[in-house]
């Protein structure tokens, strides 16, 4: 059985699903047999990298107040709190994540795709270091088992894997996801938001249960 899975690493929703996803994912009896592919969405294509804080930038993006937003900033770091995960809540900054996704699709031909989003995840919500920054990135990249210079390659030149990614997002759109998360079992089931990790465990479980059989 095939999960794909929507993310943004600038998504904290994406942070703390993936989290429960995967314990949802250990406690299903089948977890071995199970394909897990992180698949692109940028939540704002038109993100400029800068200097400028989450907190301002979401706000504005969304018609919220500061307030707002810092509520939905404390809303997330509780519940990565919950599940064990590192959360500094309104430290980061705004940025665009398309090499981040184009790195992510380099990294699943080496296998390593989970090992980098989980460090980019990492890096951005519980460091709130700049994933924005082509250093860290490519320090990430080798902290996830590429070659160095390989990556360096991928982001000097703006077209690799920049199908991929767009390829990604326009299945989503057909795929009817207009956010993230959003999780897909074997392209029968959606699976959309933050859900409980006992939510996935019964949605692989009844994912399973209804496949086909030869």
């Amino acid at each position: 059985m095939r999960v794909e899975i929507w993310t943004d690493i600038a998504c904290p929703w994406c942070y703390v699903g993936s989290a429960r996803f995967r314990q949802g994912l250990a406690a299903f009896a089948h977890r071995d047999q199970v394909e897990v592919v992180h698949r692109s969405f940028e939540l704002n294509p038109q993100a400029e990298n800068g200097d400028v804080p989450i907190i301002e930038a979401v706000a504005a993006q969304y018609g919220r107040t500061r307030e707002q937003q810092v509520a939905r900033e404390e809303q997330a770091a509780a519940m990565a709190e919950a599940m064990g995960l590192g959360y500094r809540a309104g430290g980061r900054v705004f940025g665009n994540t398309f090499d981040v996704h184009r790195l992510l699709h380099f990294a699943r031909t080496r296998d390593a795709q989970a090992r980098l989003m989980d460090i980019a995840f990492r890096i951005n919500f519980a460091e709130e270091r700049s994933i924005y920054d082509r250093e860290t990135l490519v320090h990430a990249a080798v902290e996830a088992g590429l070659d160095a210079k390989e990556v360096r390659d991928v982001l000097d030149d703006p077209d690799a894997y920049a199908e991929e990614v767009r390829a990604d997002e326009r299945l989503a759109a057909e795929l009817g996801a207009n956010g993230v998360p959003f999780f897909v079992l074997d392209r029968r089931y959606g699976v959309s938001g933050v859900q409980s990790p006992e939510a996935f465990t019964r949605a692989l479980e009844q994912a399973w249960a209804d496949r086909p059989t030869v």
